[in-house]
């Protein structure tokens, strides 16, 4: 429906969205209909363009965990705030990661303390910063999905070649489609769609949801992010979902190719290895994450230093709901410190901190109305 559009203002057209709103609500049905998107970006567009008042009340979509800030464990945030304590090692962190509570601080409060945790734009940056800091540890705190993964994979290589001697990388890096797995076998959730990230499917391709599909009998659809690119995912989603053919469809065909970037994967899996790995909110998903190989261990701050981890659940201490809210077992008003202690002034839990955190999107644009 969409192939013919060029520009960005016509997957903003009102006429149509609600051409696709009454076109959903026309094969939906009556029975209840739950769709998880799994990109922070899909749930910040959603309550933006007000598409939630668009589609019948039997529709629920529900937001995951598809923020790499919001899934970063309190472990990996004390990890690096033990580094920022030895003088001699300089942090390298997006401007996100900085609010994000670890088990008793966050890298902002350190931040005063230390003056040697600085905020960068890109993985990109560590490598003039180590080659100007000869005397210093760089330290990159790499975290993300698939989509920023092959440029932290691209630097690693960059500074083997170069041959420095003093850039390293504490790694916190997710799979999506391992997470996906993680909570289709929820049955609280009671899942019948995915609406797929279009960042990391630009990367990744279609392929490899093709397992929700046959397993588990569970639909999806990958989407781009304007409002008529989400609206004409759901109607595909609901389409599915009603003749009970669940499938792999790709929306978002303009961008994402079905077999992925084939490059930027091996890119990937020439400098990472799959790994378990621990999900704030979720816990240990097998094979959800990437450490560094072997060939490449001179640049891993873990094989390095000798990092302290300190173990604890802040957010249970605090009564925070972000766990059940990265499952999409509830929504952000069902945490009682919602909009009240915990705020984009005060975050108190990841999902607050980030901008695609859900509890932020809910705050910023579903509680304005």
């Amino acid at each position: 429906m969409l192939s013919f559009m060029k520009y960005i203002d016509e997957y903003r057209s009102k006429k149509l969205a609600q051409k696709l709103g009454a076109k959903i609500k026309a094969i939906s049905g009556k029975s209840q209909i739950n769709i998880m998107e799994v990109c922070g970006t899909h749930t910040q567009a959603f309550f933006r363009f007000g598409l939630d008042k668009m589609l019948p009340k039997n529709i629920r979509l529900i937001a995951g965990p598809g923020c790499p800030v919001c899934v970063s464990p309190q472990e990996y945030i004390d990890s690096a705030i033990n580094l920022a304590k030895d003088s001699k090692n300089l942090i390298l962190t997006f401007g996100d990661m900085l609010r994000i509570p670890g088990t008793s601080s966050s890298l902002e409060k350190q931040k005063v303390n230390f003056n040697n945790i600085r905020v960068v734009y890109s993985c990109w940056d560590s490598l003039k910063i180590a080659r100007d800091n000869p005397e210093k540890n760089v330290i990159f705190l790499a975290v993300g999905f698939e989509t920023t993964i092959p440029t932290v994979a691209l630097t690693i290589i960059a500074a083997k070649k170069e041959k420095l001697k003093n850039l390293f990388f504490l790694a916190s890096l997710k799979l999506i489609p391992a997470a996906m797995r993680y909570l289709v076998r929820d049955k609280r959730l009671k899942l019948k769609g995915f609406l797929c990230p279009g960042h990391v499917s630009a990367v990744i391709g279609t392929k490899p949801y093709e397992f929700l599909a046959k397993e588990y009998k569970i639909s999806c659809c990958v989407a781009g992010f304007e409002p008529l690119d989400i609206l004409e995912g759901i109607y595909f989603l609901v389409r599915q979902i009603v003749k009970n053919k669940p499938r792999v469809e790709n929306q978002y065909s303009r961008i994402v190719k079905n077999q992925g970037n084939l490059q930027a994967i091996k890119i990937m899996k020439k400098v990472f290895q799959p790994s378990d790995a621990n999900w704030r909110g979720l816990g240990k998903i097998p094979h959800s994450g990437l450490k560094i190989r072997k060939e490449f261990s001179a640049f891993d701050a873990e094989n390095i230093f000798s990092i302290r981890q300190v173990t604890g659940d802040r957010g249970q201490g605090t009564k925070c709901k972000c766990g059940d809210i990265l499952k999409g077992l509830v929504l952000p008003p069902a945490c009682k410190m919602f909009a009240k202690s915990c705020n984009p002034e005060h975050p108190i839990g990841p999902c607050m901190v980030s901008y695609e955190g859900a509890c932020s999107a809910y705050f910023k644009y579903k509680r304005q109305r």
